[in-house]
């Protein structure tokens, strides 16, 4: 997971260092199956962003509070 740092799990939005605050949880459902989702993690500033930039591309995705666990690509 991006940002997955055991002690301070930062912010998956490129060139952002901040803690981490919120997981973001997706699929690509042209390539990935319904039980498969990737998280990124967003800070309060970025959380609102990288939303946006999933749900554009209409993926399916979910917003929680917190930091989750799970596999994730590269931020943008």
């Amino acid at each position: 997971m991006i940002g997955l740092d055991p002690v301070r799990p930062t912010c998956s939005r490129a060139g952002c260092r901040a803690a981490a605050a919120w997981s973001i949880l997706w699929r690509n459902p042209k390539i990935h199956g319904a039980d498969r989702r990737k998280v990124w993690l967003a800070c309060d500033e970025h959380v609102s962003y990288l939303r946006e930039f999933l749900a554009s591309r209409t993926f399916p995705l979910e917003v929680v509070e917190g930091v989750a666990g799970g596999t994730s690509e590269a931020g943008t």
